[in-house]
């Protein structure tokens, strides 16, 4: 199991509730009344499944790796996983896609393997550059291939719902790893399969 980089002192569930309900204090509401007796106990259950990614470490999804591939040396690409994260400054939602491609060294790893690393990444307090490059890093350190690339695309609520208001914008981050960064050729190949992803939305 993964363990949360600062080590964060053990809170019992009883705590995270009694904060939820400060919080409902501090908004200027009454967490006693009847519609908000069971929010801190649902809060705390959505907190769990927000935050999973926590308590996963995605290098071991891309543990186990298939080298019985015919000699396939052709770029992966995985595109649209969706994803939904929190940005670690306003714990707001960040919902979007992420698209992966790789070109293999002699092994590949399950498909639905990086759809998991995308979640075990997702569900923390993230900021979408950083998220982004840990993805890219996670595959190269498990396959060691020629090379990775890695975009994602993210509309944050912290700046809809908040801030400047405005909605319909979307943040697109990529990391190019390898032949990714090196080839322009290669390059171009993996963004064109994600533009062919974009044409059909």
């Amino acid at each position: 199991m993964a363990v949360h980089p600062d080590n964060p002192p053990e809170v019992t569930r009883e705590q995270a509730e009694d904060a939820v309900r400060t919080l409902l204090r501090w908004a200027g509401d009454d967490p006693g009344r009847e519609g908000l007796q069971d929010t801190p106990k649902r809060v705390v259950k959505a907190y769990r499944e927000w935050f999973s990614g926590y308590a996963l470490d995605p290098d071991e999804y891309l543990a186990r790796t298939f080298e019985e591939v015919e000699g396939y040396d052709e770029m992966i690409v995985l595109r649209d996983i969706e994803y939904e994260s929190h940005c670690e400054h306003h714990m707001a939602p960040i919902i979007g896609r992420v698209h992966v491609g790789y070109l293999p060294r002699g092994k590949v790893v399950g498909i639905s393997k990086l759809a998991r690393v995308v979640d075990a990444y997702a569900k923390r307090f993230q900021v979408q550059e950083k998220m982004t490059a840990q993805i890219a890093g996670c595959i190269q350190r498990a396959l060691a291939p020629h090379g990775v690339g890695v975009v994602v695309e993210g509309a944050h609520e912290c700046m809809t719902t908040r801030g400047v208001h405005k909605r319909g914008v979307s943040m697109i981050t990529s990391t190019m790893l390898g032949s990714f960064r090196e080839d322009a050729r290669t390059r171009a190949e993996f963004l064109r399969f994600i533009e062919a992803s974009g044409a059909r939305r």
